[in-house]
């Protein structure tokens, strides 16, 4: 069936050409405006934008005197977590001051640090996406619980070492830990937006790509020593890791990680789609329709758009996307094993 491997390499080459071109473009805006930046630093010195009166800008504990001071001088992390500190505060208020002017010229929204401007819900800065996240979540500890009590409970098992037969077992438990780690810090940095949880969301969903990636290429070269597992992922997780301390130490430059991100995700889609068609696993369908499905899902990541009435923008509805396509794809791993396991036991007859 030529036509149909071909098809979803194709979708993913062209994502990757288009990644390229738009990850080059400033996703951040906003944070170069004079107009925004005055604001912000004005607040931090008198906690006043217009009427807003912020609070926290007046007390001894905010961020203009905590910085770089000792740790007991500085605001707790619980304090941080509702919101009460002077930086993100003016950030908010001075973005949305600033977006009010815009569009009072006809301008269109643009991001600031790396975030459209949304409106806030009680302590929700993205509400749509916090919460698609954590059905994320929960898809994904569906997923491996069903998963878990196939392989252990329901599948026969080695009569010698009462392992499993299926060889990627462990390597699928692993990801479904990082996948719930990513969603994790994902609800909670769409929740509250300080440095630790972007930083804590982005690292987690490199790494979760990373060993996707890995895990991808085992699976579809059918890598099952001990050694050349190994080698297939030692570079990969070399530059993760480099990306990764990148990110957290050095600059956080969204352009440069959303390349990073595309190329990790279009790489591993190529690899099932083809594997799925060259292999004819029996189930390649459900394959294809996550590899189909996720092309899809990452054009609203690459032709990202605005938030709709300041609620819904392209992110958020990649979350919405990626929950069928998780139940899809750990419906996948299932058959897989079982597949697995029918092909070992014929052997052994």
């Amino acid at each position: 069936m030529p036509r149909a491997r071909s098809a979803p390499g194709a979708w993913v080459v062209s994502l990757l050409v288009v990644g390229f071109v738009l990850g080059s473009v400033d996703a951040s805006l906003g944070d170069v405006d004079p107009r925004y930046r005055t604001c912000v630093e004005e607040c931090h010195t008198t906690g006043i934008i217009g009427e807003n009166n912020i609070s926290h800008c007046q007390s001894p504990g905010n961020d203009d005197t905590s910085v770089g001071s000792s740790w007991y001088t500085q605001e707790p992390l619980y304090m941080q977590w509702k919101q009460l500190n002077c930086r993100t505060d003016c950030r908010y208020h001075c973005m949305m001051q600033r977006e009010g002017e815009r569009q009072s010229y006809g301008l269109s929204p643009v991001k600031y640090h790396g975030k459209w401007p949304f409106i806030r819900i009680s302590v929700f800065q993205e509400p749509l996406s916090a919460a698609m996240s954590v059905v994320n979540l929960l898809m994904h500890f569906t997923g491996w619980l069903s998963f878990f009590l196939l392989v252990n409970y329901k599948l026969p098992v080695r009569p010698q070492t009462k392992r499993t037969y299926y060889e990627y077992t462990g390597l699928w438990h692993i990801y479904a830990i990082l996948s719930m780690n990513a969603w994790f810090w994902s609800s909670i940095f769409h929740t509250r937006d300080i440095d630790l949880t972007e930083k804590l969301d982005y690292s987690s969903a490199v790494a979760l790509l990373g060993y996707s990636l890995i895990l991808s290429l085992l699976r579809t070269f059918n890598v099952k020593d001990e050694a050349t597992r190994v080698m297939f992922a030692a570079p990969i997780l070399a530059f993760v890791t480099t990306h990764i301390l990148y990110l957290n130490f050095y600059e956080l430059d969204y352009g440069w990680n959303m390349k990073v991100c595309v190329v990790m995700a279009v790489v591993q889609l190529l690899a099932w789609a083809i594997w799925a068609g060259v292999t004819q696993h029996p189930s390649r369908f459900k394959l294809w329709i996550v590899v189909f499905g996720g092309a899809f899902a990452m054009l609203l990541e690459v032709y990202d758009f605005p938030p709709y009435k300041g609620y819904a923008d392209a992110h958020s509805l990649w979350h919405v996307s990626t929950i069928p396509l998780t139940y899809l794809w750990w419906s996948f791993i299932k058959d897989d094993a079982e597949f697995r396991m029918s092909t070992l036991i014929k052997k052994a007859k």
